[in-house]
């Protein structure tokens, strides 16, 4: 499969005509001067940056909170998890009609001045609205796991920390985080991953706007694709795309720290 987009992306073809000639790398050329390539991976960064830092942030609280109720968590914990099996597109258009009907009459009521436009109507906020809408669907699997993890640290641990008189930020920062640091590397590479793919959510509620403050890589590569009928640039830009995704892998991989219970390097 690889190999074909390679072969495309080297050629002229639209997506429709029968023949295309080979053109070499002219595609990547055009890509790597075109200023919205540029800017869509600029909002990909960015965007990407937040969700990775408000996951890890919100699945840790709302895990340690579960963590603390025993039992009674399992109920919790599968209430928490229904937006896990939702549809992106399917909440997607739910939120953006929330935004859109729902929140600025209530902002209205309570003269709350950001509250009462819609947060996807601006250039500015857009990013926060699908951000917002992100995290409230994608922080049900990162606490799951994070949860697992709490609940995996064994409790002779926290009572020797105790009788040496660890206070409790101490037991979490020398117990509790190494025990959840392999989850938290886990969660970093897959939620940079789906911050750099992003797709369906913005397609739902913004579809690039306004006025391409939304406009992902994802985004482009499917304009280009399907409406402005420059197939093999597309496919140059999906390339790339799969270029800068393995490269960010690797480097979180590499700057993480992988230091597990039990290792002395």
């Amino acid at each position: 499969v690889y190999k074909r987009q390679v072969y495309y992306s080297l050629t002229n073809w639209t997506g429709i005509s029968k023949t295309f000639d080979f053109i070499g790398l002219k595609n990547y050329a055009t890509v790597l001067q075109d200023k919205r390539f540029y800017n869509a991976i600029f909002f990909n960064f960015k965007y990407t940056i937040c969700l990775v830092i408000g996951t890890i942030l919100l699945s840790l609280l709302i895990a340690l909170a579960l963590n603390q109720l025993g039992k009674s968590s399992t109920f919790f914990r599968s209430v928490y998890f229904i937006p896990a099996v939702l549809s992106l597109v399917t909440v997607g258009l739910i939120w953006n009609e929330l935004f859109l009907r729902a929140f600025p009459p209530i902002g209205e009521a309570l003269g709350i001045e950001w509250l009462s436009n819609s947060l996807l109507g601006s250039p500015s906020t857009a990013i926060f609205g699908i951000l917002i809408v992100n995290l409230w669907q994608g922080c049900a699997t990162p606490t799951v796991l994070l949860l697992a993890g709490l609940q995996s640290v064994p409790a002779d641990l926290y009572e020797a920390a105790t009788i040496d008189g660890a206070n409790a930020w101490q037991k979490f920062k020398n117990i509790t985080i190494p025990f959840l640091i392999p989850i938290v590397t886990m969660l970093v590479i897959t939620t940079t991953k789906g911050g750099l793919t992003i797709f369906d959510y913005i397609q739902a509620m913004t579809a690039g706007g306004p006025a391409q403050a939304t406009e992902a890589i994802g985004i482009l590569i499917y304009r280009h694709a399907m409406s402005e009928g420059k197939f093999a640039q597309s496919v140059a830009e999906s390339m790339c795309l799969f270029v800068i995704v393995a490269i960010v892998s690797f480097l979180t991989i590499k700057i993480s720290s992988k230091k597990e219970v039990g290792d002395d390097t």
